[in-house]
């Protein structure tokens, strides 16, 4: 029997190892829900590792029966990749990682890396697109106008306006596309505002899109058994952050919520219009990867600042080769169970070997300011787009600019400032029991 799971673990995979307390080897797409209810030790406490992660990579086991009991029996062996290119990509080793004083003082002129980085980019969308109509019933002509085969998971900051943009590049003007915002916090949250804002510039860039932004909104004090459903997918990850993540993409996926439409003009004093609405685009496209590979998140500048660009490319390494852990598969099974599959053109194996061709210091500038240093080289493919309101947005996770970590700390913890003091996001859940 051949089993795996894709070099970078775009997809979720778990396996439970057989030990001494459970000889069998199971393997799950997702842990199921009576595992997350019933798994208990001998002291009635749930066993939180029985499911774990599939490593990446491609597994074969050859099974025997043995006379006496019946029992299959056998050795579980792991192959290496035979693709040179893509053995070299697990590495994640960049060439040129150290800047001369010249680097740094020309490092600013010409676009030529985001030039490549763009057209990189833009293949990976067409490749994950191309077919995407076959998601969809066949439909009369007439009906295209309510075809919506491609949404884009979107706060309307710089990887999901590249994303948009991009997909409005590849996608038959024949089809609309849906930006699936969610926010518990109203039009309050960070999120909800720039994703207005990244509305507006979309119809400025590529005007003859119809867009449409779908508002998911939430508040979770009532999202009881939603929560515990979730807590079931996001399995084996434990955290509160993991938790506030998760229910952010599957309310996100679920895409069932409310249409904006800004006023016109001529209008500005009218609220605007919200019609309910259920987005039924059966591809998601997710930014997954954009910030371990352009030095986007604050702990980057952190090993900068302690161990200068040598630190920082480690940093980054080490985000790369452990985001099938943290990450993918606990996005991809929150994201899927609402029959939604998630995309990630920025994990593309041709992106990824892009952003290695480039250097270092001509990713990212960390000793420039926030918005501008940080994940320098997709603020220059975004003002090739033509998004220059979004190619000086600073980065802004989910679950702080949808306002859900915010909500979770006051219910959980009773403010922010007591979670913080908790350590909240690394925090393990109390499970209900």
């Amino acid at each position: 029997m051949w089993f795996g799971r894709d070099a970078f673990g775009r997809r979720s995979l778990l396996v439970h190892w057989p030990n001494s307390e459970d000889s069998r080897l199971l393997l799950s797409s997702v842990a199921p829900p009576s595992s997350f209810a019933k798994i208990s030790d001998e002291n009635g406490k749930r066993d939180l590792n029985f499911w774990e992660e599939l490593s990446c990579g491609i597994y074969s086991i050859h099974m025997d029966a043995l006379e006496t009991d019946g029992c299959l029996v056998g050795e579980v062996k792991m192959h290496e990749w035979t693709n040179p290119m893509l053995r070299g990509l697990i590495k994640w080793e960049r060439a040129l990682v150290q800047p001369t004083p010249d680097n740094l003082q020309f490092s600013d002129f010409g676009y030529e890396p985001a030039q490549s980085v763009l057209l990189a980019l833009r293949e990976s969308v067409m490749r994950r697109t191309a077919h995407c109509t076959n998601f969809q019933a066949v439909v009369h002509e007439a009906s295209h106008l309510d075809c919506v085969p491609v949404a884009v998971l979107f706060s309307g900051g710089l990887d999901s306006m590249i994303l948009a943009a991009l997909l409005d590049e590849c996608l038959d003007l024949r089809y609309a596309i849906d930006l699936l915002n969610v926010s518990f916090d109203g039009p309050s949250a960070p999120d909800r505002i720039s994703a207005r804002a990244g509305l507006k510039e979309l119809r400025r860039v590529a005007s003859s899109r119809r867009w449409k932004l779908v508002e998911i909104d939430a508040d979770l004090s009532k999202l009881t058994s939603e929560k515990i459903h979730v807590m079931s997918l996001i399995n084996p990850a434990t955290t509160y952050m993991d938790l506030n993540i998760g229910i952010a993409l599957w309310l996100a996926a679920g895409g069932d919520g409310w249409l904006y439409e800004p006023p016109g003009d001529d209008k500005i004093d009218e609220d605007p219009l919200r019609v309910a609405y259920n987005s039924t685009a059966r591809i998601l496209l997710v930014g997954a990867g954009a910030d371990e590979q352009c030095a986007g998140y604050g702990r980057h500048k952190t090993k900068y600042r302690q161990g200068s660009w040598v630190g920082l490319d480690e940093e980054m390494r080490l985000d790369m080769q452990r985001i099938w852990k943290r990450n993918l598969g606990r996005d991809d099974r929150c994201i899927s169970d609402n029959g939604k599959e998630a995309r990630f053109p920025f994990l593309d194996e041709d992106v990824i070997r892009t952003f290695l061709d480039i250097p270092l210091w001509q990713v990212a500038n960390l000793d420039q300011p926030r918005g501008i240093g940080d994940k320098k080289i997709l603020r220059e493919v975004a003002k090739l787009l033509g998004l220059h309101q979004a190619a000086v947005l600073p980065k802004r996770a989910i679950q702080f600019g949808s306002r859900v970590a915010r909500e979770s700390n006051r219910e959980n913890f009773g403010s922010n400032r007591a979670a913080n003091q908790a350590s909240a996001g690394s925090a393990v859940i109390s499970r209900p029991s």
